[in-house]
C-alpha cells in the first residue's frame, strides 16, 4: 500500500540528474569565465609590457640619437635583453637600430666600457652575453633569408646584418684583443667558435645559400662586391675554425659550392677562392665514393650540376692542384656526372622536365636556376678549354709525332661522277713516309694496357664521353672543343695504336667480348675517339681535308677508315650487334657514324684506293644464302655496310628484290596467269602532255606493271608496229628528254658540270609540283626495269633522294661544289677571311635575279637587316648553303621524292651510295666491254657474227674509234652512252644488228630474200648512200651490207655524231 509507482521514481531520478549536470554545467562556466579573464588579463598585461619595453627601446635610442653621450656596452646589452624578449615581425626596425648601436659601440677608439663585446669578459655576464649574441645573430640570418638584394633599402639592410656576422664570428676587427689585450685572443676565439657552432646547428649555411641565391641566380647578379666578398668569408669561417672536418666541407659543398656560377662571381671579386687549397680539399673529399654519392642525392641534378661547373672553373684557375690531383678531379667530375646521367632522357614524358643543359631530365628540374644557366654552360666549357685539356691528356699530347712533309694534295675531282679511280701517283705519295711516321700511325702494341699512363688517359676519355652522353643540350660545344687543338686526335690514335701487345683491332676486338671495368674503359677512349673525330671532318670543308689535311693527313684517314670498316664488320658478321644493348650499342653507332662519314666523303671525292671499301673475306653467295634464310647479321650488314659488297652484287640483289615484288603483285607472266596490261594512246608531237594525262591518275600498281603503248600521229592514225616493251622504251625515254630539257624549266643544269637539279622558278608550269610527281614516277619506272636514261643528277639532288640530308652528320657546305664550284669558294674565302667580315657589308640575305627582278631572300627572320660578322659567320655559310640547296627547291624536290619513292622503296636505295645510285640510273660509267657486247648481240636480216661487215664492225668499235666514240656509238643505238650495270646480258631488249637494203621509210622488214641476199652478201645496189640508222626503243642497229671496211666507218662515224641536238651527257 506504501509502494511508489515505478513512473514517479523514474521522473524524480531524472530531475536530480538533470539538476547535477546543471550545477556541473554552471561551475564549467565559472571555470570557463575565470580562465578566459586570466588569458585576457594575461594578454592586456603582456601587451602593456610589450608597449612598456618598446617605449623603452625607442626612447633609448631616441635619446641616444638626439644626445652626444655614449652608449655603454651594459646598457645595450639591457635594452637589446628587453627587445629579444618581445621582439616580433613589426619590431625589425627596432631590431635594425639594435644592430646598427652594437655595431657603433664596436668602431668607439680606447673606450673598453662601450665596447659591446667586453661584457664577455665580465664574470656575471659571459653566459647571458653569448646567448645574446646568439639570439641577435640568428635574428639576422632570419631576416637575411627573405632579403631581396635587388631592392635598394633590402640590400642596405643584407649590408648591415652581414656585417654583424662578419663582425661577431671573428675576433680581428675587435679593439679589445689589441695590444695588451692580446693575450684574451684565444679566450675570444674560442667564444667565436662556440656562435659558430650554434649557427651552423640552426641552418647557417642554408641561410648563406638563400642569400647567395637571391643575388647570383640571375642573368645580372645584384649582390655588390663587399657583400659577396662578406659573404664568402663567412661561408669559410666555420669550415677554418672545424679544420676542414668532413661535416663542414659537405655543407660548404652542399650549400655554397652548389651556387650557380659563384666562382665565377667571387674568382672576379676576391682572390681568397683559390686560398686554403681549397680545391684539393674538395677534390679529396669527393674521391671517396660514398661522400660524393651524399652531396649527388642531397643536391638532385640541377644543383649537382652546378657544383660541377664551380669545381672546374676553380680546376681552371688553379692549374697546378689541377695537374697534381688529375686522377681524383678526373673520378669526381665522372662520378657527378654518371649520377646525373642516371636521369637524363631521351624523350619527353609524363616524369621528364626539361632542363637547358641537361635536356628532358627525369628529376625535379629548379626553373629558378635557368636564368643562370648560361653562367654555368661557360664554366663547364672550361672543361674542354685549351687549358684543362693540355692539362689532363699531358701524356698524350706530349707524344712527338715525327716531322714529314705536307703530303700533297689529291687531285680535283672531275666535271663528271666524283668516284673515278685515284690517280695511282697520288695514292704511292701519300704511302712514302718515313717508317717511323707509319708505324705511329698503324697499330703496332707494345704498350701494357694495365699500366698507369693507359688508365690514366682511359679514365680521362671516360670522363669526356659521360660528359657527351650527360649535357646532351651543349654536346656539339663538347665536340668542337675537343678537336680545336689540331694535334689532339691525331696523337690519340697514335695512342690507341700502341695498346696491347699486338695493337688495333685485336685488343679492341676482346674488349667486346669482355665485361671488365678495363674493357669498357678501352672501348669508352676508341668511342670518343670516333665521336670527336666524325665531327671534326663533318665540320671540315674540302679544302682542309684534302689540301690543308687539318689535323688528319690522307693516309692516316685511309688506315682509320680501314681499321674502322673491319671493327664495325666483325661487330656485325660475328653477332655481337644483335646482342649488344646500352654501352656496346652506343660504341657501334659511334664507329659506325664515324666510318659513314669517311665513306660518304670518299664518295663525293675519292682518297682511298680502289677496293679499299671491300671485305674480300666475305662472300656474296653466303651473304645472300643467309639473307634468303633471314639469318639477322646478314640484314644487318646490309642496313649498316653495304659498301662491303661488291657493287654489281648489290645490284644484282636489287634487281632481285625488284623481281620477287613483281611476283607478288602479280605482275609477272606465269603459266597459270597473264598480268594485268594498261594500254595508253600517245600522239607523237603531244607525247609529254598526253603521257602525263594518262599515266597520272594511274594507281602505283599498274604503273609498275606492264604498260603498252600506241603512238598514233597528228591525224589519229596508228603507227605500225606493235609494242613489246621496245616502244615502251622509247616514250619512257622522250618523255624523261623532254622534261630533263632545261628549256622547259622544270630542271635546271649546274654551272661547271652541267648536272640536273630542280628549277627554283618551275612555277612558272601552274602543275609544276604534279609534274615533279609525275616525273619521280617515270624516273622510278625507269629504275624499277631496269632501263638507263642518260640523266645525269647534281650529287646534293641525289643525296636528298636518298634521305641523307636528314642524317645529323649531313653538312649542307660539303655538297655545295656540286651545285655551284665558284659560289662554294666564294664562301669558303668568307670563311677564311682575316679582317673583319662586317666591312664586306653581308647581310643574312640573298638576293637574286628571278626573270629580270631582283628578289631578296631572307636566310633568318629579319635577316636582311642583321650583318654577317666574324662571330656569325659559319652560320652565314651554312645557312646560305642550305637556302640555295635545300630551301629554294624544297616543295619541287619532296614532290619528286614522293613520286619516285612510289615505285622504289627507299629501303632498296640504302645499299646504294650517292654515286652508286646515279649509276642505277644512268649505267656504268666504265669503259665499254666490247667482247661483253659482242657474246649478247643477235643478228637479224641474213647477218652473223662471222659476216664480213660484221667482223669489220667489231674491229672499227676495237681499233678505229676512241672510248668517247664507242660511248656515243651506244648512245646511238640504245640511247644512253653507258653499258648496264651488270653487263650487256641485262640489257633489255638485247642489243641486235640487222640487215637492211632500203631507207627506213621502205623497210618493212625482213623477208626470205633479203635474209638470203644479207647472208651471202648479194646487194640490189651498192648502199654506199646510205647511213646506218638505229631504233633504241629495241636497241636496234640497222646496217647496210657496205662493200669496204672504210665505208662502213666513215658512215657510222658520221651517224653517230649526227646523233646531236639536246644532249644530257
Amino acid at each position: 500500500m506504501f509502494s511508489v509507482p515505478q513512473s514517479s521514481k523514474t521522473e524524480f531520478l531524472d530531475k536530480a540528474r538533470q539538476a547535477r549536470e546543471e550545477r556541473k554545467g554552471q561551475k564549467e562556466k565559472e571555470r570557463a569565465a575565470i580562465h578566459i579573464q586570466a588569458l585576457v588579463r594575461r594578454f592586456l598585461c603582456r601587451c602593456r609590457l610589450q608597449k612598456q619595453i618598446r617605449k623603452e627601446v625607442d626612447d633609448y635610442f631616441q635619446v641616444s640619437e638626439t644626445g652626444s653621450s655614449k652608449r655603454n656596452a651594459l646598457s645595450i646589452f639591457k635594452i637589446a635583453r628587453k627587445l629579444l624578449f618581445i621582439y616580433r615581425q613589426e619590431d625589425k626596425m627596432r631590431f635594425e637600430k639594435l644592430c646598427r648601436a652594437i655595431l657603433a659601440s664596436m668602431e668607439v677608439e680606447n673606450e673598453p666600457k662601450v665596447w659591446y663585446v667586453s661584457l664577455a669578459l665580465s664574470k656575471d655576464l659571459t653566459i647571458p652575453w653569448l646567448k645574446q649574441i646568439k639570439d641577435v645573430l640568428w635574428t639576422c640570418c632570419q631576416l637575411l633569408k627573405n632579403l631581396k638584394p635587388d631592392i635598394l633599402q633590402d640590400n642596405k639592410l643584407v649590408t648591415l646584418y652581414l656585417t654583424m656576422l662578419v663582425t661577431f664570428t671573428d675576433t680581428s676587427t675587435w679593439r679589445i684583443v689589441r695590444g695588451k689585450g692580446e693575450a684574451l685572443r684565444p679566450a675570444l676565439m674560442r667564444i667565436c667558435e662556440n656562435i659558430m657552432g650554434h649557427l651552423n646547428q640552426k641552418g647557417f649555411y642554408s641561410v648563406l645559400q638563400i642569400l647567395l641565391t637571391n643575388g647570383l641566380a640571375r642573368s645580372k647578379p645584384s649582390l655588390s662586391k663587399g657583400t659577396l666578398t662578406a659573404i664568402f668569408t663567412l661561408s669559410l669561417r666555420p669550415v677554418i675554425a672545424a679544420h676542414f672536418s668532413d661535416n663542414l666541407l659537405r655543407s660548404f659543398l652542399i650549400h655554397i659550392m652548389s651556387v650557380p656560377a659563384v666562382v665565377s662571381h667571387l674568382s672576379v671579386l676576391t682572390p681568397e677562392v683559390k686560398t686554403h687549397d681549397l680545391l684539393r680539399k674538395f677534390i679529396l673529399f669527393l674521391s671517396r665514393e660514398e661522400q660524393c654519392s651524399d652531396i649527388c642525392v642531397c643536391l638532385e641534378g640541377s644543383h649537382t650540376l652546378c657544383l660541377l661547373g664551380n669545381l672546374i672553373h676553380l680546376g681552371y684557375l688553379n692549374e697546378k692542384v689541377l695537374e697534381e690531383e688529375a686522377s681524383h678531379f678526373v673520378k669526381d667530375l665522372t662520378d657527378m656526372l654518371s649520377y646525373c646521367q642516371r636521369y637524363v632522357s631521351q624523350k619527353k614524358s609524363n616524369l621528364t622536365h626539361w632542363h637547358p643543359v641537361l635536356g628532358w631530365f627525369s628529376q625535379t628540374v629548379d626553373y629558378g636556376l635557368n636564368e643562370s644557366m648560361p653562367l654555368v654552360t661557360k664554366q663547364l666549357q672550361y672543361l674542354w678549354g685549351v687549358s684543362v685539356i693540355r692539362t689532363l691528356f699531358s701524356d698524350v699530347l706530349s707524344k712527338k709525332l715525327e716531322s714529314q712533309e705536307p703530303t700533297p694534295p689529291p687531285p680535283q675531282p672531275s666535271t663528271s661522277q666524283n668516284n673515278l679511280p685515284v690517280k695511282s701517283d697520288f695514292l704511292k705519295r701519300a704511302f712514302q713516309k718515313s717508317a717511323s711516321v707509319r708505324n705511329i700511325l698503324k697499330p703496332v702494341g707494345g704498350k701494357r694496357v694495365d699500366s698507369a699512363e693507359v688508365q690514366k688517359v682511359c679514365s680521362i676519355c671516360v670522363l669526356y664521353q659521360t660528359a657527351l652522353s650527360t649535357l646532351t643540350q651543349i654536346r656539339l660545344q663538347i665536340l668542337t672543343g675537343l678537336t680545336h687543338l689540331d694535334d689532339l686526335l691525331p696523337k690519340l690514335w697514335a695512342f690507341i695504336c700502341e695498346l696491347g701487345p699486338q695493337g688495333g683491332l685485336k685488343l679492341f676486338m676482346e674488349c667486346l667480348n669482355n665485361d671488365t671495368e678495363e674493357s669498357k674503359q678501352l672501348l669508352s677512349m676508341l668511342m670518343l675517339f670516333c665521336d670527336c673525330s666524325r665531327h671534326l671532318i663533318t665540320i671540315l670543308d674540302d679544302i682542309e681535308v684534302y689540301e690543308e689535311q687539318t689535323s688528319f693527313k690522307i693516309e692516316e684517314l685511309i688506315t682509320i677508315s680501314s681499321f674502322l670498316n673491319t671493327f664495325v664488320y666483325k661487330m656485325i658478321w660475328d653477332g655481337i650487334l644483335e646482342n649488344a644493348k646500352g654501352e656496346k650499342l652506343e660504341l657501334f653507332h659511334s664507329v659506325h657514324g664515324w666510318l659513314m662519314v669517311l665513306y660518304e666523303r670518299d664518295c663525293r671525292r675519292r682518297f682511298t684506293p680502289d677496293d679499299h671499301w671491300l671485305r674480300k673475306d666475305l662472300k656474296p653467295s653466303l651473304l645472300f644464302q643467309e639473307l634468303e634464310k633471314g639469318k639477322k647479321r646478314a640484314q644487318l650488314l646490309l642496313q649498316y655496310i653495304p659498301h662491303v659488297i661488291p657493287h654489281k652484287n648489290r645490284v644484282l640483289l636489287f634487281r632481285n628484290i625488284v623481281t620477287k615484288e613483281k611476283e607478288s603483285l602479280g605482275l609477272v607472266e606465269t603459266s597459270s596467269a597473264s598480268p594485268h596490261v594498261t594500254h595508253i594512246t600517245i600522239r607523237r608531237s603531244r607525247m609529254l602532255e598526253d603521257g602525263y594525262d594518262q599515266l597520272r591518275r594511274l594507281p602505283v600498281n599498274s604503273i609498275k606493271g606492264v604498260i603498252r603503248v600506241k603512238f598514233v600521229n597528228d591525224l589519229g592514225v596508228d603507227e605500225a608496229g606493235i609494242d613489246q616493251d621496245g616502244v615502251f622504251k622509247e616514250f619512257l625515254e622522250e618523255i624523261i628528254k623532254k622534261v630533263f630539257n632545261p628549256a622547259l624549266n622544270l630542271f635546271k643544269t649546274t654551272s661547271g658540270n652541267e648536272r640536273l637539279y630542280p628549277s627554283p622558278t618551275s612555277y612558272i608550269h601552274e602543275n609544276h609540283l604534279q609534274l615533279f610527281e609525275f616525273v619521280g614516277k617515270m624516273l622510278g619506272k625507269a629504275v624499277y626495269e631496269g632501263i638507263v636514261v642518260d640523266v645525269p643528277f647534281a650529287s646534293f639532288f641525289l643525296s636528298q633522294v636518298l634521305g641523307h640530308h636528314h642524317s645529323t652528320f649531313y653538312s649542307s657546305i660539303d655538297e655545295l661544289p656540286s651545285l655551284d664550284s665558284e659560289f662554294y669558294k666564294n664562301l669558303t674565302s668568307i670563311k677564311r677571311y682575316d679582317g673583319d667580315v662586317g666591312d664586306l657589308g653581308l647581310t643574312l640575305s640573298y638576293d637574286e635575279d628571278v626573270m629580270g627582278q631582283l628578289v631578296c631572300h631572307e636566310l633568318i627572320p629579319g635577316g636582311k637587316t642583321m650583318p654577317v660578322t666574324n662571330e656569325n659567320k659559319i652560320s652565314y655559310i651554312h645557312l646560305m648553303a642550305h637556302f640555295r640547296m635545300h630551301t629554294q627547291i624544297k616543295e619541287q624536290t619532296a614532290a619528286f621524292i614522293r613520286g619516285f619513292r612510289s615505285i622504289i622503296n627507299p629501303e632498296w636505295l640504302h645499299m646504294f651510295s650517292t654515286p652508286e645510285v646515279q649509276r642505277l640510273v644512268s649505267g656504268d660509267n666504265a669503259e665499254i666491254d666490247l667482247d661483253d657486247l659482242k657474246k649478247h648481240t643477235v643478228y637479224y636480216g641474213g647477218f652473223h657474227s662471222s659476216h664480213r661487215v660484221i667482223i669489220w664492225l667489231w674491229d672499227i668499235l676495237s681499233s678505229d674509234f676512241n672510248a668517247e666514240e664507242r660511248a656515243m656509238f651506244l648512245k646511238f643505238v640504245t640511247s644512253c652512252s653507258r653499258p648496264p650495270l651488270l653487263g650487256f646480258a641485262y640489257l633489255k631488249p638485247p642489243f641486235s644488228i640487222r640487215c637492211v637494203e632500203v631507207s627506213d621509210d621502205q623497210d618493212t622488214g625482213d623477208t626470205l630474200g633479203s635474209v638470203l641476199r644479207g647472208f651471202f652478201t648479194i646487194r640490189k645496189k651498192e648502199p654506199g648512200g646510205r647511213l646506218p640508222t638505229s631504233s633504241t626503243c629495241f636497241n636496234l642497229l640497222k646496217l647496210p651490207n657496205y662493200s669496204k671496211k672504210s665505208i662502213l666507218r666513215d658512215k657510222l662515224r658520221y651517224a653517230i655524231s649526227m646523233n646531236t641536238g639536246f644532249e644530257l651527257s
